[in-house]
């Protein structure tokens, strides 16, 4: 059984900064689940069975950059519907603000991510994957 497909997938948007304005965004490579070649945000995966949920911000931030949550924001979450190989997908997603020390970040899963950038919101680069286009359409207010 696939998450998303077979059954609603549960998982952890987060988007990472340096206290400073700057936030942490990767180049997904075609190793990913979905949306390759696209820019999305650092910490984003499914919730494991009997974890929870901050657990689940921890473990991503941790695995996908090598850095530490210093600051757990909850930002709200969404329900989003989308197609994956043309099949259609149902998540929620529990969307996060997570101070990290940007001295800790280092690309940790190679094979997944072509590049790390620190950016400012407005100039993440395109394009951009559809789970980070809704999660600004709903956040942006609040980073």
């Amino acid at each position: 059984m696939i998450k998303g497909i077979d059954f609603t997938g549960i998982a952890v948007v987060c988007i990472c900064h340096d206290g400073q304005g700057n936030y942490l965004f990767e180049h997904r490579s075609d190793k990913c689940r979905d949306e390759h070649f696209t820019w999305g945000p650092v910490g984003v995966g499914g919730v494991k069975k009997g974890e929870k949920i901050e657990d689940a911000v921890r473990r991503e931030i941790k695995e996908e950059c090598g850095a530490d949550a210093l600051e757990i924001e909850y930002l709200g979450f969404r329900e989003v519907f989308r197609e994956h190989e043309e099949k259609p997908t149902h998540w929620i997603f529990f969307d996060y603000k997570v101070k990290i020390n940007p001295e800790e970040v280092s690309i940790t899963e190679p094979e997944k991510s072509l590049e790390q950038r620190w950016c400012k919101i407005n100039d993440i680069p395109e394009p951009k994957c559809s789970p980070l286009n809704f999660f600004l359409e709903k956040n942006k207010a609040k980073l």
